[in-house]
């Protein structure tokens, strides 16, 4: 098993910029996010994608005092690259953050630049070095670089000598040599592999359906998988979302959640459901919770997702039971 953990020297940008937003409350994280492009939201979806967890000296680089607080190793949540997802949601909205985070299929160009260089070295090795330079060309720096020193090293200096003087490529030439090198890659190196969140298109459908339509599927995929339906419900509303409960729900579903669950899960709400939840409830109680959340200081990111997560499902059990009312349109997930 590789280890994941990235040493200090090795933090690129983008990982630095996963780690701040991951650690930031979901209401100041989403302005951020909304002043990015859609090829920077890119970088940060790839670089969520492969991390896992950070020693504390690299760490110390982007969290300056708060690092020196905690004095610990900080893993990267588990979910990054969906939590990401659910900022540029909350930006940019549905569509746009979908167009952003669902992978295109790959091209023939793109299965050549994710090949592993020793592969692709046995494909061109034996191809005009103009050709080598032109795939050369489109290649990021790395791969390119071991590429070229798995050729022959009269094979490099020729190549190095064509690419130096190019100036332009022929895109549809480009295209058509990329497909004819990309099936003769092996086998394992030419199957190509879309990351699919499928947890969250899955709750997102069923929230379309409607209510009934909707409870009635999970009800079916109880019998046989009852794991994947309750995290079905537990994707299919975000904890934000609970701002949007009448007086009454909100009320109700206070009364089923305890204080210290609730205390913890409100760390990171953003303004507008910390006044829904405090408007709900008598100004003493609203206040010893402000008071209790002060005192918490800093807290793991993933103990107050946990939090988060149960009081939704809470609200899941009663909007199931009548208690309550879930709006059930709209595609935010958790």
């Amino acid at each position: 098993m590789t280890d994941s953990r990235l040493p200090s020297a090795q933090l690129e940008g983008a990982q630095k910029a996963v780690l701040m937003l991951l650690s930031l409350d979901e209401a100041v994280a989403t302005p951020i996010i909304a002043e990015m492009d859609e090829s920077e939201l890119r970088k940060l979806r790839e670089a969520a994608s492969q991390m896992r967890t950070v020693p504390s000296s690299a760490l110390s680089q982007v969290y300056g005092e708060f690092v020196l607080a905690s004095k610990e190793a900080i893993a990267v949540p588990r979910g990054g690259v969906r939590y990401l997802h659910q900022l540029t949601t909350r930006a940019l909205g549905e569509e746009q953050s979908n167009a952003i985070f669902r992978e295109p299929p790959p091209t023939p160009l793109d299965k050549l630049s994710n090949a592993d260089p020793v592969a692709l070295a046995s494909v061109l090795e034996n191809e005009h070095p103009q050709l080598v330079a032109a795939i050369a060309s489109q290649l990021a720096t790395p791969k390119a670089a071991a590429l070229l020193e798995e050729l022959p090293q009269k094979t490099r200096v020729a190549v190095i000598e064509r690419l130096g003087t190019m100036t332009e490529v022929p895109v549809q030439l480009l295209e058509e040599i990329a497909t004819v090198l990309s099936a003769e890659l092996p086998e394992e190196q030419r199957d190509a592999v879309l990351n699919i969140d499928g947890l969250t298109q899955s709750a997102a459908l069923v929230r379309k359906m409607g209510k009934e339509v909707g409870e009635e599927v999970l009800l079916t995929l109880d019998e046989g998988n009852a794991q994947l339906a309750s995290e079905i419900r537990r994707s299919m509303y975000t904890f934000e979302e609970l701002a949007e409960l009448d007086p009454r729900g909100m009320r109700s579903l206070l009364e089923a959640v305890p204080v210290e669950r609730l205390t913890l899960a409100l760390k990171t709400a953003s303004d507008r459901l910390k006044k829904t939840v405090f408007d709900s409830m008598s100004k003493r109680a609203a206040e010893r919770i402000k008071e209790d959340m002060d005192i918490l200081g800093s807290v793991r990111l993933a103990d107050v997702e946990a939090a988060q997560r149960e009081i939704v499902e809470t609200a899941l059990r009663l909007d199931k039971e009548g208690t309550i009312s879930l709006n059930q349109e709209g595609g935010g997930v958790s």
